[in-house]
């Protein structure tokens, strides 16, 4: 049997998050929302990001896509608001939350979310998730994103065995419930997590 790890992702629509009482009750990860486009901060962020840390769940932040817009000046924006509330220590994770093509061809949203990336990588020091739906994916709204790990909503299949879109070829989270909480799994230790994520250079 394989090693699951527990998580959960939430946002402002969730308001306050008593994370010491979702650790208690097993979750060992979670995501955050962090911005959104480039002038959009979650209110709730920074209180989430300390509170993850506080109850020792590995943190993570995400940024919800606005592909209409430049991405370096959203990507700024994200690593300016983890900055803001904390910044990044080892083992922290990060994602793009890409499901909104904002009226664009899927090619120059996949164009974005490729820019999008390539600045966390260089400025941030972290390779991003790709948080997407197994429909955006097969529409190619996603092409050249295949190297990125895979964080797939996917609450119609079994935990653990959603369909994996082109153009990947395996998952690495799932997100298999989202009423009344977005919930994840990932299979492996909390050290095969955290080693997808931040380490200082």
């Amino acid at each position: 049997m394989k090693r699951e790890l527990h998580g959960i992702d939430v946002s402002n629509w969730q308001g306050s998050v008593d994370w010491t009482d979702h650790a208690g009750a097993g979750v060992s990860f979670a995501f955050a929302k962090a911005t959104e486009g480039g002038d959009y901060t979650d209110k709730y962020f920074a209180r989430n990001w300390q509170g993850m840390r506080e109850s020792w769940i590995v943190c993570g932040a995400y940024h919800y896509a606005r592909p209409k817009g430049d991405a370096a000046e959203h990507a700024r924006h994200f690593l300016r608001a983890i900055t803001a509330a904390g910044g990044l220590r080892r083992g922290d994770l990060v994602a793009l939350d890409l499901e909104n093509n904002d009226g664009l061809r899927p090619e120059q949203v996949a164009h974005h979310a490729r820019r999008w990336c390539r600045y966390v990588e260089r400025h941030g020091g972290v390779r991003p998730f790709i948080y997407t739906f197994q429909w955006f994916a097969r529409a190619g709204n996603c092409t050249g994103l295949g190297d990125y790990p895979l964080w797939i909503a996917s609450p119609e299949k079994p935990r653990g065995e959603p369909l994996v879109p082109r153009p990947w070829r395996d998952w690495t989270i799932h997100q298999y419930a989202n009423s009344p909480l977005d919930r994840n799994v990932f299979h492996g230790s909390r050290e095969d997590l955290t080693r997808l994520g931040f380490h200082p250079r």
